[in-house]
């Protein structure tokens, strides 16, 4: 089994978001099943050296963009089994940053273009190719209309993968000639149009085999209005070709055992030790010390799609009502960040306000805090609430998306579950769900099961590169 995974971003060359942990985790396990799994991606200015200086140069290709004729050149890598292909253009990808310039449009489709044009080159022609968000959607364009009579092509089939349905890559229409290069009866057959637009995602979509998602949940979410950003008529056509997998996490990487970010390490048979963590992190933030406070996590962009609105609404009335810590990282929305400065300085032994990010203190909160918080209006995966789990941190959600497909409320008749979570966005509701988890925690012979629950829940990458390779192997054409 041949894969080419097409990305804008992937660990540990280059990263704004989680599709560069997805990029960056999948094909190496894939690799550790006997999958030939390649990676290509954008050579951008912004990789470290270290990465740059391992580089072996492949060769070069020249791409048509419209009328113009680009150098694309290819450097790789090999890392954990998986070869890493840069495509180098240095007119696109010599920046400071990787997106929201004027001419994405050309850039990401020059990118697409080049990675069906440099297969040759390579002497890679890939069972399946899995292109991700609107970065790479026009691969799977381009391969049908301008390879499709070329035998070499044939038989590549494409998996096109949603992380987030509402950034979509939206362009002027004027694109379609001038930079696309394509005939307008694309457009105007709706194949490419949204809104008199040119919409990247939209003709992934249109001319993928198989169309993925980041969680079960988000696959059906999507083919209703309220999640589906005007998108969710294009997707129930594509409806027995939609897939949902939930994202996996790096266990090597988020491992409690062996995290060099915690005050204390420890696993899930030493578990008492988190406890170590809270009181260290607790000196650390100016909280008063003790073990048996419970703490609740945040560590988030502070934007409304991660239902801040809930957390503004109920948040002083917990923390009046109730005996526990909140502990809050991140940064985002203005408005966000100066009413947890307010909150903190209303009740400065009960709160812990960091407006910033840092890997270390996030990595502490993780192990530190008994429930992590996660009350988000939607959610494609989501991997906070994975990351608690795996720090046997219990998450409170709401049930949208990767949330409702990772956590299961616990039942303390049972014994079942790893979490707590609420369906509606209300604030009570919310509040009611941290309020019933804060009873269990006072509960030392309950609590010890739902963490047991959490830290035993397995999401490793394993887990969902084998759904992967089962899709593939099943869209893949079989030799005769």
């Amino acid at each position: 089994m041949k894969v080419l995974y097409v990305a804008s971003e992937a660990v540990p060359f280059i990263k704004t978001g989680g599709l560069a942990d997805v990029a960056g985790s999948l094909p190496k396990e894939l690799a550790k099943m006997g999958v030939d799994a390649r990676v290509i991606l954008p050579k951008y200015s912004k990789i470290a050296e270290q990465y740059r200086s391992q580089m072996k140069h492949v060769g070069h290709i020249f791409v048509d963009v419209s009328w113009r004729h680009k150098y694309a050149g290819v450097d790789m890598i090999e890392q954990d089994g998986v070869t890493y292909y840069f495509v180098d253009n240095e007119d696109y990808f010599k920046r400071d940053g990787l997106y929201g310039y004027g001419d994405d449009a050309e850039r990401f489709s020059f990118f697409s273009r080049a990675v069906l044009n440099l297969l040759p080159l390579l002497d890679f022609f890939p069972d399946v190719i899995n292109s991700n968000d609107w970065h790479a959607a026009l691969v799977n364009v381009f391969l049908k209309l301008e390879h499709q009579g070329d035998e070499r092509y044939a038989n590549i089939k494409t998996v096109f993968s949603i992380h987030n349905l509402k950034y979509q890559g939206m362009f002027s229409k004027e694109i379609m000639d001038n930079v696309l290069g394509l005939d307008w009866k694309y457009f105007n057959n709706g194949d490419l149009e949204f809104h008199d637009a040119v919409n990247f995602m939209k003709g992934g979509i249109v001319y993928a085999d198989v169309v993925g998602t980041v969680s079960r949940t988000y696959a059906q979410e999507i083919q209703y209005p309220y999640f589906g950003e005007q998108l969710d008529g294009l997707l129930r056509t594509r409806g027995e070709n939609i897939v949902g997998i939930v994202n996996g996490i790096d266990y090597d990487v988020y491992n409690p055992e062996t995290d060099p970010n915690l005050f204390v390490n420890y696993t899930a048979d030493t578990i008492g030790k988190k406890a170590d963590n809270k009181e260290k992190l607790q000196e650390q933030l100016g909280l008063p010390v003790d073990r048996r406070i419970p703490m609740i996590g945040l560590v988030s962009r502070l934007v409304a799609a991660k239902g801040l609105d809930l957390i503004v609404r109920v948040m002083d009335e917990l923390l009046q009502a109730e005996e526990c810590q909140f502990v809050l990282l991140g940064t985002g929305d203005k408005q966000y960040e100066d009413w947890f400065r307010g909150l903190q300085w209303r009740l400065p032994t009960k709160v812990s306000a960091n407006i910033r990010f840092s890997n270390e203190l996030a990595q502490r909160i993780y192990a530190g805090a008994d429930l992590f918080l996660m009350p988000s209006e939607y959610e494609p995966c989501g991997l906070g609430q994975l990351i608690a789990l795996r720090y046997g941190t219990v998450p409170v959600v709401r049930a949208t998306g990767g949330l409702k497909d990772t956590v299961e409320s616990f039942n303390k008749y049972t014994n079942q579950g790893n979490g707590y979570s609420f369906n509606n966005i209300n604030a009570h509701d919310m509040l009611f769900t941290i309020k019933t988890a804060l009873a269990d925690y006072r509960d030392p012979n309950i609590w010890q099961h739902v963490v047991e629950n959490a830290i035993n829940s397995d999401f490793s990458w394993h887990k969902s590169a084998e759904e992967y390779l089962d899709l593939y192997k099943r869209i893949a054409v079989k030799p005769e």
